[in-house]
């Protein structure tokens, strides 16, 4: 496992499924993790934890003003209620940096009925309270984090990238890829609105019919077999 040559991933709401699960993966393909966390010893506990599970890895625990401030890439994976007071908070640590955003605004207890803010996207509306000195970038909504850990199997999702950066959303291209997912380009960073909207219909299918995470598939790509007539 090599790690000296790769960028740090800084994950702002590490302790939690998702950006556990995404810390777990691209640990496992050698990139230096950060945990951030409001309190630096949740962080450091939930490193501790994939240390223990990638003995190799190079992980650590922070705040998330040291976090971020220690990250060549910041994820930010905390609830919709503290998406925006979260990213504000360190605001002077990304300047310069690509923020991948993977913020679904859900209003439980309702998680499986859609409910976007004013405006649309929540993460284009972060862009906007965050200014162009943050690239930012829309990702990873509709993985299911019970996926993510287990590294044989497929998590059978595509991950749909959404921003104004056209540089940024190729580094988060290729951090999909080293996780082993599937990302396509989807346009602009207003047309989040849809990956964002589209978590609460896939919680809505999983309590319909019973699938432990369903995610969404990309058709009609080139080389794909065609079904016979």
């Amino acid at each position: 496992m090599m790690t000296s040559a790769l960028p740090t991933i800084a994950i702002l709401g590490g302790t939690g499924k998702e950006g556990g699960g995404l810390a777990f993966r691209w640990a496992h393909a050698g990139h230096p993790i950060v945990i951030g966390s409001r309190s630096a010893e949740r962080a450091g506990a939930a490193a501790a934890e994939l240390k223990a599970a990638l003995p190799e890895a190079v992980i650590s625990g922070r705040d998330n003003l040291a976090a971020a401030t220690a990250g060549d890439i910041v994820v930010l994976a905390v609830p919709y209620a503290v998406q925006q007071a979260t990213a504000l908070e360190v605001a002077e640590a990304l300047v310069g940096k690509v923020l991948i955003d993977v913020t679904v605004p859900l209003a439980p207890p309702k998680v499986a009925r859609v409910s976007l803010p004013e405006g649309g996207s929540a993460v284009a509306a972060l862009q906007r309270r965050l200014g162009d000195n943050v690239r930012v970038v829309s990702a990873f909504q509709n993985i299911s984090a019970q996926h993510l850990r287990d590294l044989d199997r497929d998590p059978g999702c595509d991950v749909l990238v959404c921003g104004d950066d056209d540089e940024a959303c190729e580094t988060v291209v290729a951090l999909a890829k080293a996780a082993r997912m599937t990302a396509w380009r989807a346009g602009p960073l207003a047309n989040s609105v849809v990956a964002e909207a589209l978590t609460s219909v896939l919680i809505s299918i999983n309590r319909r019919y019973g699938i432990a995470g369903a995610g969404i598939r990309i058709t009609g790509t080139p080389g794909e077999t065609k079904a016979p007539r």
